[in-house]
């Protein structure tokens, strides 16, 4: 069972459920009643409240630098959220989110050059690379309004490279369970927070009263999915790189492009992106990139060798 253990493997199983519950947010956020990214973040952020669930499981007190790591990295992934998803929201949800593989990972590892001994893993700086290129390829696959959802993919990125970061400086002092603890806390604190500003208390209490039960039962499941997705990238990242495990991303584009191509053929109404041309070369290479880049860290095997600070 040492495979549950390896960091790599995990990332991909963790990203792949996310990749699959992004597909679903992308539909969801076509759904007028679905449509208020402030109301769906909120909630994204408030169920994250049952982090708490793993205290009997090997929880201890942790020192005041530890748990304000683990917690100001639970309140940056709330903000990075926000940002992913307006993201999506605006651009196709194929090459938007791919954009992201591109420039998450790099910025990940240019916050770790001063704080991680190896900031892309030891013996991994080229599957890192392919699969960060794979991201870059898929940007570069089809004509996009970059300028809807630059400031968004940049914000985004910035913000998961420094959550990433600071949950591997808490891991390193911390055993899992206790950091997840307290960035769970710090994820359900930012999710408070955008109850302070009365329009926005009053789009997420509105908006989630005139949800459709169906609406609301998809979206919670939706939520569970990446909520799973979540704790097993959290912990891959207990195991392994920062940066290694942010370019594993790409798994979710790969789900996320085969998962688009279908519905596209089969289920137009629920999502239609463009698959013609350069646009199915662009995204099948950069698949492929991403694919390779797994198969060179599997290669590599073992841990990155980052634990400690530079």
């Amino acid at each position: 069972m040492d495979f549950i253990k390896n960091g790599v493997f995990v990332a991909i199983i963790g990203h792949g459920l996310i990749g699959l519950s992004l597909l679903w947010d992308k539909i969801l956020l076509k759904q007028p009643e679905t449509r208020n990214l402030v109301s769906y973040v909120f909630w994204l952020g408030a169920i994250s409240i049952f982090g708490l669930l793993l205290i009997p499981f090997g929880f201890e007190l942790p020192s005041f630098k530890t748990a304000l790591l683990a917690f100001t990295a639970g309140l940056c992934d709330l903000g990075a959220t926000f940002f992913y998803y307006q993201a999506l929201k605006a651009g196709e949800a194929s090459q938007t989110l791919a954009i992201m593989g591109g420039f998450s990972p790099v910025a990940t590892a240019l916050i770790a050059i001063p704080l991680l001994k190896y900031p892309v893993g030891e013996g991994k700086l080229l599957g890192f690379a392919l699969m960060t290129i794979g991201g870059f390829v898929m940007f570069f696959s089809e004509h996009l309004d970059i300028s809807k959802i630059w400031v968004s993919v940049v914000a985004a990125s910035g913000l998961f490279g420094l959550v990433n970061v600071l949950q591997k400086l808490a891991y390193n002092d911390a055993n899992f369970v206790t950091a997840y603890v307290f960035f769970s806390l710090g994820t359900f604190a930012g999710a408070i927070l955008l109850l302070v500003r009365r329009t926005w208390r009053k789009q997420i209490f509105t908006k989630s009263h005139a949800a459709r039960p169906r609406s609301q039962f998809w979206y919670f499941v939706n939520r569970f999915t990446a909520g799973v997705g979540s704790f097993l990238v959290f912990f891959a990242i207990s195991r392994e790189n920062p940066a290694v495990v942010d370019a594993i991303a790409g798994v979710r584009y790969a789900v996320i492009f085969t998962g688009a191509l279908a519905i596209t053929k089969l289920r137009p109404r629920w999502l239609k992106e463009d698959f013609r041309g350069w646009a199915l070369v662009g995204k099948s290479v950069a698949t492929l990139l991403v694919v390779a880049g797994l198969v060179l860290l599997a290669l590599a095997g073992g841990e990155a060798g980052a634990a400690g600070p530079a």
